[in-house]
């Protein structure tokens, strides 16, 4: 979705010089604390965050975590590739796991999609991601099988975030571009494969 968003603002901001930085939820959100960033898409902190009304938040996008298999394999034979604890993600997925006092098998933990579900793709493991993940990563679609989560449900949203009352209504007007975005590109094309989705998946 990116270069379609730059492109669209680059049109309509004449002046403006544009800097994209990727990175974990929490070092962007750090970043747009200390100026160094002013406008930030990220994974919500859930009870990590405290920002005393700092910023302003914008949601984007709600999705469900799912369970991702070598195509035509059951979960329970294989171990767990778990996305890193050193990102948000993989921290809400283990304390998920720690509430449902689920301990499952795994030798490897990754900070990238596209090596997870290359893993998976094959025969080494499952995993845990979510459609925008898989997203990323859609070369491996062929090869690998989405399903729900074989126990309780986990989801996140994500939000666009900016200091508050810093850039006026550019922040509203951004993320306003992006749900269309992530309408098209995101959610419309997982519904379509996997229509038991449903409002699970969904543009906020």
């Amino acid at each position: 979705m990116t270069p379609a968003l730059l492109s669209s603002l680059a049109q309509d901001l004449k002046g403006c010089r544009f800097l994209l930085e990727t990175g974990a939820s929490h070092r962007l959100l750090d970043q747009l604390e200390s100026r160094s960033l002013d406008i930030v898409v990220a994974a919500d902190l859930g009870t990590e965050s405290s920002d005393d009304g700092w910023r302003e938040v914008h949601p984007l996008l709600a999705e469900p975590f799912l369970a991702v298999t070598p195509r035509g394999r059951s979960h329970s034979d294989l171990p767990l590739i778990q996305y890193t604890a050193r990102h948000l993600m993989g921290r809400q997925i283990a304390g998920h796991l720690a509430r449902q006092n689920l301990r499952l098998a795994h030798r490897f933990e990754l900070d990238s999609y596209h090596a997870i579900l290359a893993m998976v793709a094959a025969g080494q493991g499952w995993t845990i991601l979510t459609p925008l993940a898989l997203h990323h990563a859609a070369r491996f679609r062929p090869q690998i099988s989405v399903m729900p989560l074989p126990f309780e449900p986990l989801q996140r949203t994500l939000s666009l975030s900016a200091r508050a009352g810093v850039l006026r209504d550019m922040p509203a007007q951004v993320a306003e571009r992006l749900r269309g975005l992530i309408g098209s590109q995101i959610v419309a094309p997982a519904q379509a494969e996997w229509p038991w989705l449903g409002d699970t998946l969904r543009v906020l």
